[in-house]
């Protein structure tokens, strides 16, 4: 009697495939060429020891967590109300607000970072307008620092908020707020109480999925960031490309592994609606 495989089973299988071959199996092989380098458990363990207490990749760590809190809270704070509007927006403002926030994404993250080193420049067209309005007597540093990293990192994970967001407001039953307005509640009661905690879920996920992205982000800090603000994918790049320390990149990328599989663990586990008010 010939084996009856599932349907689900075999639409899955291309991406399935497309997934082992691409980045499992890649990331599989350069973790067990560079452990094995290190031959035996005593030794593997002690370069273990030695990569992740050294003071670089210490300093590492910090600013990576850092710059994702920073970042996260950032797109938290401007994407809530953007995702208000666009799950309240009808017609033609609807579709321009969802163009807005997808359509850079047409570009690719190299050339809107690159945008955004123009507009940030001494003679950019932010400064510019700070010059000319009086507001600062001379060009203001917003590029080559901490502050341009943030800035666009911002930018580039805002639509990840708001999408995520929009769509747990959009799950909302409009007859819950109507009923609370019925009881006399303000809007503005009504937005905290009842709004608010229902789409607690979407802030939960909104910002797991932000500082998963955020922690890996690569373009962004190496274009725009100074020599202190090194992140720990910068970092690992640093060991493969100029020092060709493949086992201590290796360690790295293992930790930095474990802590995104641990936070996407904590994201599914608030994915669903019906699993965050348990």
């Amino acid at each position: 009697m010939p084996v009856r495989i599932p349907t689900a089973w075999l639409l899955l299988a291309p991406a399935l495939l497309l997934l082992a071959g691409l980045f499992l199996f890649p990331i599989g092989w350069f973790l067990h060429a560079s452990i094995s380098e290190l031959g035996t458990w005593s030794e593997i363990l002690t370069e273990a020891e030695d990569v992740l207490l050294s003071g670089a990749i210490s300093r590492s760590l910090v600013t990576t967590g850092w710059i994702g809190v920073v970042v996260t809270l950032l797109v938290l704070v401007i994407g809530y109300p953007m995702s208000y509007a666009l799950s309240r927006a009808r017609g033609w403002v609807f579709t321009a607000i969802l163009l807005c926030i997808v359509l850079p994404y047409f570009t690719s993250t190299i050339v809107r970072t690159y945008a955004w080193m123009v507009l940030l420049g001494r003679n950019g067209l932010i400064n510019q307008i700070l010059l000319g309005l009086g507001l600062v007597g001379e060009p203001v540093n917003l590029l080559y620092n901490r502050t341009g990293v943030i800035i666009g990192m911002t930018y580039v994970l805002l639509p990840y908020m708001v999408l995520t967001l929009f769509a747990a407001m959009k799950a909302v039953d409009p007859r819950l707020m109507q009923a609370a307005e019925g009881m006399g509640a303000s809007p503005a009661q009504v937005f905290r109480k009842v709004f608010m905690p229902l789409t607690l879920h979407g802030v939960v996920a909104g910002v797991l999925i932000t500082f998963i992205l955020a922690i890996g982000f690569f373009v962004t800090p190496a274009l725009m960031g100074g020599p202190s603000d090194v992140m720990i994918a910068m970092l690992i790049e640093r060991e493969v490309e100029i020092t060709q320390n493949w086992p201590s990149a290796a360690l790295m990328t293992i930790v930095l592994l474990v802590v995104t599989l641990a936070l996407y663990a904590v994201y599914s586990r608030f994915a669903e609606p019906g699993e965050a008010v348990r």
